[in-house]
């Protein structure tokens, strides 16, 4: 039967389709609409509206640089079909798959420059919102203000996710993921016992000592920067989790991330003057300053 030489080389297109399939189903990977782990409610951050179009752009560059070469494939793997369940060899035929797997690569290489274009586009908008989002913010948090807060703060081969600088001393703030297992009830605490946090999946120990390790890189930094002992205290947040204190380390501090400003107002552990905060802001803006033109 004629049409058995058309439908059986079908057979041969199944691993591109499979692979297609599971290209299409890891789209949604590249989304990164966030859900606060305190609330469960989508966070909204500076530029959202750009943070979105961005997803979707990048979403659609990932699906084309993907799916185009399955795309540019398939004709010619059916071809390869054709020719072996054909009698007769229709070299019109074979012209036109290549003719297909040509204008696939045109049509997906000019969506591939599209999305380049789009991408690039919206993440200078998106440089631009944040811009003005920084220096808005100094509504609330001007310079002169006793609070001062930073993120992402460069260190000695390592991050400080944020750093709080308070007329009660210096806060460095990590902020940990640690996923909860299915089997493990909502309320199960982690044990804060000295240097070791008991997880109900288990015991931990690298998190105290990388806190510890980074609040006493800070005070030896800060040391040298403004001439004088900095008191410095280490925070360790874990969003999500109800944090049980039975023997709290020496220095640092373990949280849960609720109610963090408040936690961190309560705990008064020093007192800075109005000069010595204002030393300790510029040494850590010009760190900032500095890594940034050294990248």
């Amino acid at each position: 039967m004629t049409w058995l030489e058309y439908l059986l080389p079908l057979v041969f297109l199944t691993p591109l389709a499979a692979t297609a399939l599971i290209v299409f189903a890891l789209r949604h990977l590249l989304r990164r609409r966030l859900r606060s782990p305190l609330s469960g409610q989508l966070l909204r951050e500076s530029g959202q509206s750009l943070r979105i179009r961005l997803d979707h752009a990048q979403t659609m560059l990932f699906l084309t640089g993907a799916l185009g070469p399955i795309a540019a494939m398939a004709p010619l793997v059916y071809g390869m079909g054709r020719m072996l369940f054909s009698e007769e060899q229709n070299w019109l035929e074979w012209a036109c798959y290549g003719l297909l797997s040509t204008l696939a690569v045109f049509i997906f290489c000019a969506m591939l420059i599209t999305s380049y274009t789009r991408i690039r586009r919206l993440r200078f908008g998106l440089a631009c919102d944040l811009t003005i989002a920084q220096e808005v913010t100094r509504l609330i948090h001007p310079e002169a203000h006793p609070y001062f807060v930073f993120h992402n703060v460069p260190g000695q081969g390592f991050t400080i996710d944020h750093l709080a600088v308070t007329p009660y001393g210096i806060f460095v703030i990590l902020a940990k993921a640690r996923t909860r297992p299915l089997d493990v009830a909502r309320d199960r605490p982690v044990i804060v016992d000295g240097e070791t946090l008991r997880f109900p999946q288990g015991e931990e120990n690298a998190l105290l000592r990388r806190t510890r390790v980074i609040s006493r890189w800070l005070s030896h930094y800060l040391e040298q920067q403004c001439g004088r002992t900095i008191p410095v205290c280490g925070v360790l947040a874990l969003p999500g989790w109800d944090v049980h204190v039975a023997t709290p380390p020496e220095g640092l501090l373990v949280l849960s991330g609720e109610s963090l400003a408040e936690q961190l107002e309560a705990h008064r552990f020093a007192s800075l003057d109005d000069g010595t905060r204002k030393t300790v802001i510029h040494a850590i803006t010009q760190r900032i300053h500095d890594y940034q033109l050294a990248v």
